[in-house]
């Protein structure tokens, strides 16, 4: 069976299937309504302590940034209009709640899904993992106890939530495989933080697999085999040996710099959210941070966060990092994260539509309040600033300039901050990529974010499963904007870096390298082997490879001869 590698890595294990969606909601008329809503009630509060149990674990495990998962379900257990809907059918219908439940989720599932876009299929999935939750309880039952596994399994079933792999026993957990579900899920995020191997997609999956049958599973290619034989099975094991063997061979690289053979020097920094992330940077021997994503500090609080608070954020990272490099980008929301206090109207396509920069240069008030904690948290170390979603020169010429009336504030008022710092742009829409010769002339250094600069260039919404496969780094036309950025940058004699997802990718790291890019930024848990690799590398002899990969005319292609590149490398020496 085929389906969509969401989280890289090899499992071999014994299949668990989790049926938790197997729950027929029957509508059953009561006498007393009112007992009805009170047990609706009793479940939505322990619905509540469940989400805020799960948001502090993930904070304390994973990071903020898979915490606001669930911290935005919790927000929609008190959304009136939702619970108002629920509330008022039982009342007005004399209906069992249960099945209450079930008509509003449903009804706004369906409204969600036939929008057709990235935020409000986000929402859809939401609303049926939070729904699930409360009819579970209004039903006391549900599916496996994926936290208390008796031996390491390969999970198995048609949808996994967020809430699923928060639960998940990651000892036991070998890997997971799901009928629904596509690489750019909040599930698939967590998959492949956690380092859980992940296959998401598989059409009739549940039809084919029973408890205990043998399976593999090929994060990387998508790859799921139910009760192989034996010559499958030794293959996989010898490849999973021989990932393993690579896994432990990374420890060699820490402490040492990123250099290519050739003598070219390599700056890896990581993605982070919050202060907490740098045990993660540490750990993996980050040589700075490339992306600080500043939203998640707003996600976490039911107001606007005020300077102070995020001076003390900021300067905190600053100081940590001892006077490595921290890049720290401006507030990028909308699209998929909405904040619910800032009444960010509904949009038909909010990709398109009021986000990031734009609403900072509107709502030029917010703008200040976090350009002063930025500038004020630059005095303590090297800090350098970025703009998001930048797609002319008009909104790069209005944000310098407020960066620049606000730095004579803090001027007029005596505040220090670093005199020379840097401003940037995230260069994530096309037109910024094709105008970047332009962007240079006027900017300190680009950052070229992958994630969106992909769903924008070849005009497809990345958390549309039905059109996952469309959504592809090795698109030709990708990597032709990124080429251009990295030449325009390179020309004007500025610093060009990379913090999408595409960084850490082990078969683009070749010939990213080869297009020179030399500045990385990835999630902490890819540094180690993205070193050990370029540390394999030598630029000089990559640069015909680039021009190549370059010159193919499909994503398929592409990606067939990264992978073939790659494989020349011995990964296990």
């Amino acid at each position: 069976m085929k389906g969509i590698g969401a989280s890289p890595g090899i499992a071999i294990g014994r299949a668990v299937i989790h049926w938790k969606e197997q729950i027929d909601i029957l509508r059953e008329f009561v006498e007393e309504p009112e007992r009805e809503l009170e047990r609706f009630r009793t479940a939505l509060e322990f619905a509540g302590e469940q989400i805020r149990e799960t948001y502090s674990r993930v904070l304390e495990s994973v990071g903020p940034g898979e915490a606001a998962i669930f911290r935005s379900h919790g927000m929609m257990l008190k959304d009136p209009d939702f619970v108002g809907q629920i509330e008022r059918m039982i009342l007005d219908g004399s209906v069992n709640a249960e099945w209450a439940v079930k008509q509003v989720a449903d009804s706004l599932i369906q409204i969600f899904e036939s929008m057709g876009n990235d935020y409000m299929k986000a929402r859809s999935d939401d609303v049926k993992d939070i729904s699930d939750r409360v009819i579970k309880l209004l039903l006391q039952v549900g599916g496996i106890d994926l936290s208390n596994l008796r031996e390491p399994s390969i999970i198995v079933a048609r949808e996994l939530t967020p809430s699923d792999i928060s639960q998940m026993d990651r000892e036991m957990t070998l890997g997971m495989v799901s009928e629904t579900g596509g690489k750019t899920s909040h599930t698939a995020i967590l998959a492949r933080t956690l380092e859980i191997p992940a296959v998401m997609g598989v059409r009739k999956l549940l039809d084919e697999v029973e408890n205990d049958d043998l399976m593999i599973i090929d994060g990387e290619t998508g790859q799921v085999f139910v009760n192989p034989d034996g010559e499958t099975v030794e293959r996989y094991r010898e490849r999973l040996d021989r990932y393993e063997c690579f896994r432990k061979s990374l420890t060699e690289v820490r402490g040492m710099k990123t250099v290519t053979l050739d003598g070219v020097e390599i700056e890896l920094e990581a993605n982070v959210a919050s202060p907490k992330d740098l045990d993660d940077v540490f750990k993996n021997d980050g040589e700075g941070v490339g992306l600080y994503r500043t939203e998640f500090l707003y996600f976490d609080s039911s107001l606007l966060p005020p300077e102070d608070t995020q001076f003390e954020q900021y300067r905190d990272v600053v100081v940590a990092m001892t006077g490595r490099p921290v890049v720290i980008r401006t507030l990028d929301i909308g699209g998929d994260k909405k904040l619910d206090y800032l009444s960010i109207p509904e949009e038909q396509n909010p990709f398109l539509g009021y986000r990031a920069i734009r609403l900072c240069l509107d709502r030029q008030e917010i703008f200040k309040v976090q350009l002063r904690a930025i500038l004020r948290a630059s005095a303590f170390g090297q800090v350098r600033i970025l703009f998001p979603m930048i797609s002319s020169l008009e909104e790069l010429r209005s944000a310098k300039a407020i960066l620049e009336e606000t730095k004579e504030d803090l001027r007029s008022l005596g505040v220090p901050f670093d005199e020379s710092i840097q401003s940037g742009i995230m260069v994530e829409v096309p037109s910024a990529a094709i105008l970047s010769d332009h962007f240079a002339r006027e900017t300190d250094f680009f950052s070229i974010g992958t994630n969106d600069l992909i769903q924008y260039a070849v005009a497809v919404d990345r958390g549309n499963e039905k059109l996952s496969h469309l959504y592809s780094q090795y698109h030709p036309a990708v990597l032709r904007l990124i080429k251009t950025v990295l030449d325009n940058g390179k020309a004007a004699g500025i610093r060009v870096g990379m913090c999408g997802e595409s960084a850490g990718d082990p078969k683009l790291i070749p010939i990213l390298l080869g297009m020179g890019l030399t500045e990385f930024s990835m999630n902490p848990s890819s540094i180690l082997q993205a070193r050990w690799i370029l540390r394999n590398l030598r630029k000089g002899d990559l640069e015909e490879a680039a021009l190549k990969a370059l010159s193919l005319g499909t994503a398929e292609e592409v990606e067939e001869y990264c992978s073939r590149l790659l494989q020349t490398l011995n990964l296990c020496r």
